[in-house]
C-alpha cells in the first residue's frame, strides 16, 4: 500500500510523528529514506518522544544502531544509520534480530539493505518541496548518498528538541510504502490529514 502527505513544516512532522507512534507495536520496522538533510534523524527525536523512550536521540552514523529503552510500558527504540553499510550482509552482521521483538526499529538509509529485516515494514520517503523536480530526490530506488542526517545535540522530553528551523522547517512530501499485511489499515491511520481527509493525501 502506498500512500503520499503534504507535510507543510516542524508542527506537521511532529503531528505525523504522534498518530504513527500510536500504532506502533513491539516488532514494527520503519525504514527512512531521503537526501542529505531531508529529516530523517529530526523525524525520529520526534517519534522517540511519543514513544516515550529514554536518552538523547542523535544521529548513530558512526556507532551505526543505538537502542533506547521504554521509559513506560511502550516499547523500546533501536536506530539504526545504515549509511556506512556496503550491503544486506553487513547489516546482518548488526545482528538487529534479538532485539527486534521488544522495540520499535527505525533504519536511517535502510533502503536495500535492511528489507530483509522483516516481512512487515513501513518505508517513510523524505522529499523536501524544492527536490520534487526531481532534482536530488532519493526515492526507494535512488541511488543518492551522503552522510547520516547532522542531528542537533537535543534530548527527548521533557526538554524540548533544538531544532535548527532555518534548515528544517520546510514543506515536505513523505511517500509512505508499506509492505505486509499488518501495515494496511494502520497505514490508512497514520496518513489522515486532520481537517483535510482527501486532498493531500493519495492512497493505492
Amino acid at each position: 500500500m502506498r500512500a503520499e502527505l503534504r507535510i507543510a513544516g516542524l508542527e506537521e512532522i511532529d503531528a505525523f510523528a504522534a498518530r504513527l507512534a500510536a500504532v506502533l507495536r513491539p516488532g514494527d520496522v520503519i525504514i527512512l529514506t531521503g537526501d542529505l538533510g531531508a529529516g530523517k534523524t529530526t523525524f525520529t527525536q520526534f517519534l522517540a518522544g511519543h514513544l516515550g523512550v529514554r536518552g538523547r536521540v542523535s544521529s548513530p552514523t558512526f556507532v551505526i544502531a543505538r537502542e533506547h529503552a521504554p521509559a513506560g510500558a511502550g516499547p523500546g527504540l533501536v536506530h539504526v544509520d545504515a549509511y556506512r553499510l556496503d550491503d544486506s550482509a553487513e547489516f546482518a552482521d548488526l545482528d538487529l534480530g534479538a532485539d527486534l521483538a521488544e522495540s520499535v526499529t527505525v533504519i536511517e538509509w535502510g533502503h536495500g539493505i535492511a528489507e530483509e529485516l522483516s516481512a512487515e515494514r513501513l518505508e517513510i520517503t523524505l522529499v523536501r518541496a524544492f527536490e520534487e523536480d526531481g532534482a536530488g530526490t532519493a526515492g526507494p530506488d535512488s541511488t543518492d548518498t551522503g552522510p547520516g542526517d547532522p542531528a542537533p545535540a537535543a534530548p527527548i522530553a521533557p526538554e524540548p528538541l533544538e531544532l535548527d528551523l532555518a534548515e528544517e522547517d520546510e514543506s515536505r512530501l513523505l511517500v509512505l510504502e508499506s509492505t505486509g499485511p499488518g501495515w494496511d489499515a494502520r497505514l490508512a491511520l497514520v496518513a489522515e490529514q486532520p481537517g483535510e481527509p482527501g486532498p493531500g493525501t493519495e492512497t493505492r
